[in-house]
């Protein structure tokens, strides 16, 4: 079995590593993690994306590291900053059996804004897994460090 995971931001988010997790439990599954390389319009009509691929790589390096930790066969990619072409052009290089993305929340997604989860589900015809990866909550959930100050 094969999994595609897009998402940009949202990579290092609990929410998606805990459904990556579980579609993945199973031998044999592979992961593949694509990151589209999200840039402003303006630094794209000056085709200055290179900070717009560092950032996208690092989230991925780190989210690759995450997951092959945690014992899942992983490989990634910088996509297209467009995720409908960064998706098919995964698919063509290998297909999936599923296809997971992951977004910020409805209020704060452009990605939802744009109905790229329903457009993937029609384009491609694959089981699609839609995760919400609120990522100032789980920060505003995570433990925070004692203060170590003396008074």
């Amino acid at each position: 079995m094969r999994i595609l995971v897009v998402a940009n931001e949202t990579l290092v988010g609990e929410a998606l590593h805990e459904t990556v997790r579980h579609a993945s439990t199973g031998h044999g599954t592979q992961v593949h993690v694509v990151c589209p390389a999200l840039n402003s319009r303006l630094r794209h009509f000056f085709t200055d994306t290179d900070d717009a691929h560092r950032a996208a790589q690092v989230r991925l390096d780190q989210t690759l590291d995450r997951l092959i930790s945690a014992g899942t066969q992983a490989t990634g990619e910088v996509g297209d900053s467009n995720p409908l072409l960064a998706i098919a052009d995964a698919l063509r290089v290998a297909p999936a059996d599923e296809l997971i993305i992951s977004t910020h929340p409805e209020n704060r997604s452009n990605w939802l804004e744009r109905g790229v989860v329903e457009e993937a589900r029609k384009q491609f015809g694959l089981p699609t897994t839609h995760v919400i990866v609120d990522l100032q909550e789980e920060q505003a959930l995570m433990p925070q460090p004692a203060d170590t100050r003396h008074p």
